[in-house]
């Protein structure tokens, strides 16, 4: 299965976040060439790494920004108060970007960040959950919109992890691998799966070496 046969995926990961920027643009990179507009939320740090890549992937980073078809932000906008995260006000602004990149003549909109970035400093992630099946309902009713949610292993609690597996169809391995998810379960229904049996997923899943 290619890596973009899921509008809403997942990328799981463990070790230095560096490490996953290259698959990150390598999918960014094929969406810009497909007339998406790109946003990439993440600290400063990050998107200097993203850029870098980018560029060694031969895009013209500086061009692309310019002309409005990659939008870097460190901004955390959606933090109520700089700690609590909204949730209301992250769909407000990823449903204004959509309809702008339409209206600027875009196929659509394609977006990634990093949970632990975007759930702010005080890291209140009891909110997580309903972030994504609203996602997940908005990508549906708006076929444009497509992206990856990143859960970075070494900073985010077990259960969080396991509500990030249970939310999302696909998970995003690599640039050349996204694999269905098991573990999915839809918002009304039953979550498939023990703790322990989402565990062993997870430890195969930041193996993916196991999944080749």
């Amino acid at each position: 299965m290619g890596p973009h046969d899921s509008r809403h995926q997942c990328l799981i990961y463990e070790g230095a976040p560096s490490r996953h920027i290259p698959a990150v643009a390598s999918a960014l990179g094929e969406k810009l060439r497909s007339n998406h507009r790109c946003l990439y939320l993440n600290s400063r740090p990050m998107i200097a790494g993203l850029k870098s890549q980018l560029a060694a992937y031969g895009i013209d980073v500086e061009h692309a920004i310019s002309s409005g078809n990659l939008v870097l932000s460190a901004e955390q906008n959606h933090l109520l108060g700089e700690w609590e995260f909204d949730v209301p006000s992250m769909m407000a602004t990823l449903e204004r970007s959509l309809q702008q990149a339409l209206s600027d003549g875009y196929q659509g909109l394609w977006a990634t960040g990093d949970m632990t970035w975007e759930f702010g400093p005080a890291k209140d992630l009891t909110k997580l959950l309903e972030y994504e099946w609203r996602l997940e309902d908005f990508m549906r009713r708006h076929p444009e919109m497509s992206g990856i949610c990143q859960y970075h292993a070494d900073t985010l609690p077990r259960d969080i992890l396991h509500k990030g597996l249970r939310s999302h169809r696909h998970l995003f391995i690599s640039e050349t691998l996204t694999i269905l998810n098991p573990h999915y379960s839809e918002r009304s229904s039953p979550a498939h799966g023990a703790a322990h049996e989402l565990d062993g997923f997870l430890t195969s899943v930041l193996n993916p070496e196991s999944l080749n």
